[in-house]
Order: C-alpha cells, then structure tokens, then sequence
C-alpha cells in the first residue's frame, strides 16, 4: 500500500492541513485552564513546532512561487501582508512561552496567538490560496506540494528554529 505522503497532493491541501492541525491545538490550549499549567505547556510546544515548520515551508517554497505568479499589486500585497503576520505570530510566540502558564497573562497572550493565526490562516485561504489557484497550473500546485511535504520532513527531523525566528528577521 503506498503511504500517504507518496500520494500526490497539491501545496494548497498540505498547507489547508497544517492550518486545520494548529487551528485545533490552539483550540486545545484555550480550553485549558490556569489550573492546567503541565498541559499548557506542552500543548504551547507543539504548536510552537508546528507554527515554525509551517511558517518555514510558506515562506522558503510557496511564498516565492506565489509571489513570481502574481501580477497585480494587490497580489503582492496580500504576500508581503502574510510575511509581516508571520513576524507578528514571531513576536508573541517568545513572550507566551516566557508567561507563566499558571497566570492570566498567559491565558490572554494565548489568545492574541490564537486570533493572530486564525486571521492569517483565514485569510490565505480565502484570498492567496484561491488567486494561486487561477494563477498556477495543477502540475506547479503538485511540484510545490511535494517539496513542501519533502522540506516538512526535514525540519521536522531536524527540529530547529526557523530561520526568520532564530536571526530575528524585520
């Protein structure tokens, strides 16, 4: 039986399904209560691991290729706007994790977190997603969701920081 990573998937799937993944950890995290500080934790760090390889693959792979196959200026916009959210998500991502998970800041921080990546994730899906579509072939969505799928791999056996988050990228 072939796995599913060998089936083939087109970039707009894998990263609807990376969004569908983080949507319900964040969803897990704001359940939780002050009382569940072990359980906050541990759900903050998988959707810190998620958030980076995800965050990664847009912004090394699907990212350029969206940008090089728009051309209105609106197109652009909507590219540099979803580079800027990910700085955003970069800023509060360190002070959730510094919050006591115990306290009422982090309970609040981690909402922002939350509504931050809902926006986003709404927003490529409802916008970039469907102009990359009308833009791109079939075979260039497949292409880029297998090197999407492959450096996914990658970053999760290496289990580093991304790039734009480790040199601290404006």
């Amino acid at each position: 039986m072939a796995k599913k990573s060998k089936r083939a998937t087109d970039a707009i799937t894998v990263l609807k399904d990376d969004h569908k993944k983080v949507k319900a950890l964040l969803a897990s995290l704001e359940k939780t209560t002050e009382r569940s500080a072990e359980r906050r934790t541990k759900l903050l760090q998988q959707i810190e691991a998620e958030v980076n390889v995800h965050a990664s693959i847009e912004e090394e792979i699907f990212y350029p290729a969206y940008r090089e196959a728009v051309k209105k200026k609106d197109d652009v916009e909507l590219y540099q706007e979803a580079l800027e959210e990910h700085h955003v998500v970069d800023l509060v991502m360190p002070e959730l994790k510094a919050s006591d998970p115990a306290g009422e800041v982090f309970a609040a921080k981690a909402t922002v977190l939350k509504e931050l990546i809902e926006h986003h994730a709404d927003e490529e899906e409802k916008e970039m997603f469907k102009k990359a579509r009308a833009v791109m072939d079939r075979e260039e969505l497949l292409d880029l969701g297998s090197r999407l799928l492959e450096r996914k791999k990658q970053l999760k056996a290496a289990g580093s920081p991304r790039e734009g988050q480790a040199s601290g990228r404006s």
